[in-house]
C-alpha cells in the first residue's frame, strides 16, 4: 500500500460534493485525494506549489554549477576590462 503524505485526506466523491469546505478545513495544508483508499492526487495551495517549483529550479541550477565545476580545466582566464 502506498503511503499517504498528507495530514488531511478525502475521497474523490467527497471532494466533488463540497471542495471549498474541504480546502478551508485544511487551512493551507496538503490534502490527499484518495481513490479506493489509495492516493490518486494531492491538493496543495498555489503558494506552496510555486515555492516547490522555485526550489526545484534552484536545485537544477546547483546541479548545473557542479557539472560545470568539473570542466574548470577548460576555463579561459579573462580580465574584467575585457568584458
Amino acid at each position: 500500500m502506498r503511503q499517504v503524505l498528507a495530514d488531511f485526506s478525502v475521497s474523490i466523491s467527497e471532494l466533488k460534493k463540497n471542495p471549498s469546505a474541504l480546502l478551508s478545513q485544511a487551512s493551507g495544508s496538503p490534502i490527499a485525494v484518495l481513490n479506493h483508499n489509495k492516493p490518486a492526487a494531492y491538493l496543495i495551495p498555489a503558494e506552496t506549489y510555486e515555492a516547490l517549483m522555485d526550489m526545484l529550479e534552484d536545485y537544477e541550477l546547483a546541479q548545473l554549477v557542479e557539472e560545470r565545476r568539473g570542466d574548470k580545466d577548460q576555463a579561459i582566464t579573462v580580465s574584467l576590462d575585457d568584458l
